[in-house]
């Protein structure tokens, strides 16, 4: 390994240098190039907060939403709103900790 990484202040990063959502709003991807530095900002209760920076200049253009792409991913978000006790579409992501549509997980969902 080469090292440790760089690390700069929030808002104190060198040009040249973007987070992933930095380059996403550019219409880029990292696009498989190693982390070039990260930022950190303190927090008072827990750790630092942590960003990671990839270089500009070696990011590649977003890949195009194909047809099938797009078919494929709004199954995949049908599916998460899909309540497993019920059947019923929630009109929501269902929440992770339950697990369950709202009210299932409250017990009045079984009975509707």
């Amino acid at each position: 390994m080469s090292g440790a990484l760089p690390v700069y202040r929030w808002k104190l990063a060198p040009e040249g240098l973007a987070t992933r959502r930095q380059l996403r709003a550019l219409g880029l991807r990292p696009g498989g190039q190693p982390v070039a530095a990260q930022l950190e900002r303190s927090r008072r209760r827990r750790g630092p907060l942590v960003a990671y920076l990839y270089r500009v200049d070696l990011a590649r253009p977003v890949r195009p939403m194909t047809p099938g792409r797009a078919v494929a991913l709004a199954k995949a978000n049908q599916a998460r709103r899909m309540c497993p006790v019920c059947g019923r579409d929630a009109g929501y992501v269902l929440p992770a900790h339950l697990g369950t549509c709202v009210p299932c997980a409250d017990g009045a969902g079984a009975a509707a």
